[in-house]
């Protein structure tokens, strides 16, 4: 049976797999204990395991945003969950003031000094002054799925 021909069987019971009294912080531990079970028992490969449920949550993503989009806004609680629907409001547009966008390129101009200075370059803006090595804050590294 296919992926699809399953789905199409289930998408009833997809629909209706939790009841009112399933919390957000069940769901969540119910996710870690899945992964702890994974990577305790063995019976899996962990990078087959992680695959797998990166593509089914890009699948339930999908179809949470489609269903985002074709249900009424209003406000409403179905099995314990609140709809509550939040108009998006406006952002200005800094970029319409010319003052803004005049020290937004300066600030633009400096970050790349800065970066270029981070890299060893001993290096003098155009007032003459030297740019500062400054501190770096490490990013968290990760690993990318692709597929």
């Amino acid at each position: 049976m296919g992926k699809l021909q399953f789905f199409n069987l289930r998408h009833e019971e997809m629909a209706t797999m939790y009841d009112s009294t399933f919390t957000k912080k069940e769901a969540q531990k119910t996710g870690l204990d899945l992964a702890v079970s994974i990577c305790d028992n063995g019976l899996v490969d962990k990078r087959e395991a992680l695959v797998n449920l990166s593509k089914l949550g890009e699948v339930i993503n999908t179809a949470v945003a489609k269903l985002r989009d074709e249900i009424p806004f209003e406000k409403v609680t179905v099995l314990g969950c609140d709809f509550t629907p939040v108009n998006g409001g406006d952002l200005p547009n800094y970029k319409d003031d010319e003052v803004w966008s005049d020290l937004k390129a300066k600030l633009t101009e400096r970050e790349n000094l800065l970066k270029v200075a981070l890299k060893g370059a001993e290096l003098y803006d155009t007032e003459g002054f030297l740019v500062p090595k400054v501190s770096t804050n490490p990013k968290k590294s990760s690993i990318t799925l692709k597929y």
